[in-house]
């Protein structure tokens, strides 16, 4: 991941513009560049800017994405799991409980609370290790019994 990676000069019929993309990200086979603005800050001026960055990704074989926004469910799980940020103890032994039973394979939330030996209190505590990043989530659903819990990719 490179932040603004470059700063692209072109010109219009009225004037020079220049523009530095937010980020570049290469992965195997690809890469991405990425421009990132909030959607109600985004004027036509920007707009110009944006189209001159996706022909210029385009050319070089590259993907292109404006990042304006939030879906809702990311927001809604952010602030759930804010609830949990403070430092907890494990009495019971929960946390070897939820990495091992995660360890085997990914899980839904649900599902995995339930197969432990204290099923509410493991929601509560697996709430705080989502926050601490020991696992992690998709976010693809909004945060509750459907969703998938991982380990999170060590490396």
């Amino acid at each position: 991941m490179l932040s603004q990676p470059f700063t692209l000069k072109f010109t219009t019929r009225q004037r020079p513009v220049r523009h530095t993309p937010d980020f570049l990200a290469l992965t195997r086979g690809t890469a991405l560049l990425i421009d990132v603005r909030p959607a109600d800050l985004i004027k036509p001026d920007d707009a110009l800017k944006f189209a001159a960055a996706q022909r210029a990704a385009r050319a070089a074989g590259w993907h292109y994405a404006v990042v304006a926004g939030w879906r809702p469910q990311p927001w809604a799980a952010l602030e759930a799991l804010s609830a949990r940020r403070r430092a907890m103890s494990d009495p019971l032994g929960l946390l070897p409980e939820l990495l091992e039973l995660t360890e085997e394979q990914p899980r839904r939330l649900g599902e995995l609370v339930a197969a432990t030996s204290w099923p509410t209190l493991s929601r509560a505590y697996l709430l705080h290790l989502l926050w601490a990043r020991r696992l992690t989530l998709d976010l693809a659903l909004p945060l509750g019994d459907e969703s998938w819990i991982y380990l999170p990719r060590r490396g």
